[in-house]
């Protein structure tokens, strides 16, 4: 998720778990510990480019990282307290890193994006989809906890905060069952057997979520919108063909540069591939797009086949107009 919500987390789960007259410097140490898995953003190369995606939410973000993330934030601050003249031990210090680097993988896990949490014993990228990179609810439930907890000096209004966080995490987790569920109705209406079908939420709420099937080798991309208590709107929308190497790129040679960043590329989109019908050199993730049942996505590597040993560029395409702001609302609210 954003920065400020892993910040938020991390403080409030170490405000949960801190003596009386250590509130503020555990808010301190789970915050800044709750950002140290981002830092992996900054492993770049300018001669190639998907470096950068390769190690985004892995090593730092798995589970067997967090005890030594948390050493690190706390030899970090125990130096940079006692210079402040704050006496704060350092067990106490590691104590509420370790609190703050807990959150931040399992945090992004619960985002479709994906996070390598089990590294290195697997490579697998585990995405529950139940909640936005971005959710303002969401980090709002943090920020007032967080508040209250500080100015009234209790840990209880942070323990309540975890509580509806969860709380909050969990109607996610049905909200995700039953759009996919409402979508697996849709599907079987239309006659089609999905050979994959992943759905996640679209920004910032968890009424409309984004379908994407496979079926015939194409995939088929729609909205559905899923109201508490009410039933599955679908919105259908675009299809387009999966990515074939040997019918969109046959004469790109095997042992290139450019096939292996096509593969590399694969792995960080769980497969889910395709040609940009608008930009034939466009390779993009299917998986994301502005609206939910738009085909053009949000980011991709350009194919340059005329220099197969160069890297491929990669690409990143947010630009918002407003009609597709208009259609979003319409169909978050449920219009026809």
């Amino acid at each position: 998720m954003d920065i400020l919500t892993h910040g938020l987390l991390g403080s409030t789960l170490a405000l949960a778990g801190s003596k009386k007259d250590e509130m503020r410097a555990a808010t301190t140490v789970g915050f800044l510990a709750a950002l140290l898995a981002d830092a992996d953003a900054l492993i770049q190369s300018a001669a190639d480019p998907l470096l950068t995606l390769e190690y985004h939410r892995q090593f730092t973000h798995s589970l067997i990282f967090i005890p030594v993330g948390a050493l690190l934030v706390a030899l970090l601050l125990w130096p940079v307290f006692r210079a402040f003249g704050h006496k704060l031990a350092f067990g106490r210090i590691y104590s509420y890193a370790l609190l703050g680097c807990a959150t931040s993988g399992l945090l992004d896990a619960c985002t479709s994006y994906g996070t390598h949490l089990l590294w290195p014993f697997a490579d697998e990228r585990i995405a529950w989809s139940i909640v936005s990179i971005f959710d303002p609810l969401f980090t709002l439930i943090l920020a007032v906890a967080m508040f209250l907890s500080l100015r009234w000096r209790k840990t209880l209004p942070a323990i309540i905060g975890l509580v509806l966080a969860v709380s909050y995490l969990s109607l996610g987790w049905v909200q995700h069952q039953r759009a996919e569920d409402a979508m697996r109705a849709a599907i079987l209406l239309r006659g089609h057997e999905p050979g994959r079908l992943t759905v996640k939420p679209t920004m910032g709420n968890l009424l409309l979520w984004r379908s994407i099937y496979l079926h015939g080798g194409v995939y088929h991309i729609d909205a559905v919108r899923v109201a508490p208590g009410g039933a599955g709107r679908i919105y259908p929308g675009s299809t387009v063909s999966a990515f074939d190497a040997l019918r969109d790129v046959p004469q790109l040679p095997a042992a290139s540069v450019l096939r292996e960043d096509i593969t590399r590329f694969e792995l960080f989109s769980d497969g889910y591939l395709a040609m940009h019908p608008e930009d034939p050199a466009l390779l993009g993730d299917v998986r994301y797009a502005i609206l939910p049942t738009a085909i053009r996505p949000l980011w991709g590597i350009r194919l340059d086949l005329q220099h197969p040993q160069n890297h491929a560029a990669f690409e990143t395409s947010r630009r918002v107009t407003r009609e597709d702001i208009d259609q979003f609302i319409s169909m978050l609210r449920g219009a026809d």
